[in-house]
């Protein structure tokens, strides 16, 4: 009698130590996010367009009641970028332009975000056919995304090791490609964060006293700055509202786009009508405008340093793009890359067709289609 009821305990320890049930999987899983109150995560996020990968180093910090901070950096040209969320307002900071745009939004709650740990919870929580699979002790979960920017983007597989905790995440296109993914390296579910953590100054880079000669100096470049910009004042939508490089509180660097960059992506029957350069008091800005079945205004300027942060306000999102991450609002989108601001103004482009012609645009001197 001994003998059977250790061997029916040997069985019933065996069948216990089996694969968890698929809803198992899924309420642990969102349990163990749903529970943490900070985390710091690390990792790798590759971003693929239709020929080139782009890789970033990630850093992502999470503390409850909606404070988030994520780092990242571009690791071909080390582009570094910083999406802040504190109880004030959401920023995507550039450190070494001094800048910020300043966002009213909800992100990241309205729409998917790989990188995020409580976002992947949210997607499966909204897709109520959430598949799961289990191979060699570990799952993947299958899910719908909503990425309302980007249509192509369709589903992600969620990959969970034996202690289901979350290894990789792959996002796909309607073609089954991966078109992002994002590696966890390590994750920290006790990360012990505070509030502080989250403090725009902490990116903020303070101008460095000047003695009194230099005082006078650059008192006396900032008066020539002035009487030139008033030499060289635009009117109407060729001043590129919104991207005006000019003011005092800029570096008195004086830079120049030596070559026009056209997109290589242009909407179809969409042709280069104009350009325009136009003198600053730090530089150059170039003014193309496209016209046709999709009308569009293109603004490019190099990227200056201020000498005090510069924040942007913008009323919209924070669009992650393939070499940086721009700001996105209603009829307009900007961004900083390899040294130049680009702005994209029209009433006509889809957001998708603004990220094609964002995207497109490399250091390149190609025609862009004229007529």
């Amino acid at each position: 009698m001994k003998k059977l009821v250790l061997l029916l305990s040997s069985i019933f320890l065996l069948c216990g130590c089996g694969a968890s049930k698929p809803e198992d999987v899924l309420k642990d899983f969102k349990d163990s996010i749903k529970n943490v109150k900070s985390y710091k995560v690390t990792g790798n996020m590759e971003i693929s367009n239709d020929e080139e990968t782009f890789t970033y180093s990630l850093e992502s910090y999470y503390l409850k009641d909606d404070y988030y901070k994520v780092i990242l950096v571009n690791q071909t040209n080390n582009h570094e970028q910083i999406i802040l969320k504190n109880m004030d307002d959401i920023y995507v900071i550039t450190p070494a332009l001094n800048k910020s745009f300043k966002f009213q939004s909800e992100w990241p709650n309205n729409s998917s975000q790989a990188y995020l740990l409580g976002s992947i919870v949210t997607d499966i929580e909204n897709d109520k056919n959430a598949e799961v699979t289990e191979k060699d002790g570990k799952y993947i979960i299958k899910t719908k995304v909503n990425y309302p920017n980007n249509e192509e983007l369709k589903y992600q597989k969620i990959y969970l090791n034996s202690k289901k905790e979350v290894e990789k995440v792959e996002v796909y296109n309607d073609s089954d490609l991966v078109k992002i993914k994002v590696d966890f390296g390590s994750i920290d579910m006790k990360a012990g964060l505070k509030a502080k953590d989250f403090k725009l100054e902490d990116y903020v880079k303070e101008e460095e006293p000047k003695d009194d000669a230099e005082n006078k100096d650059e008192g006396s470049k900032k008066e020539e700055n002035k009487e030139q910009e008033n030499t060289n004042t635009c009117e109407g939508e060729n001043c590129g509202e919104g991207t005006d490089t000019s003011s005092n509180d800029k570096s008195s660097e004086t830079t120049s786009i030596e070559n026009i960059i056209y997109p290589l992506y242009i909407p179809s029957n969409t042709y280069l009508t104009s350009s325009e350069t136009v003198e600053t008091a730090t530089g150059n800005r170039v003014i193309l405008t496209f016209s046709g079945e999709k009308n569009f205004v293109l603004i490019e300027e190099p990227s200056v340093a201020a000498t005090t942060m510069e924040i942007v306000p913008v009323y919209g999102e924070p669009l992650i793009l393939t070499e940086t991450i721009g700001a996105l609002s209603a009829n307009s989108l900007s961004w900083d890359v390899k040294n130049i601001s680009y702005y994209l103004a029209s009433t006509e482009l889809s957001v998708s067709e603004m990220q094609l012609i964002a995207n497109s645009l490399g250091n390149t001197t190609l025609v862009a289609n004229t007529k």
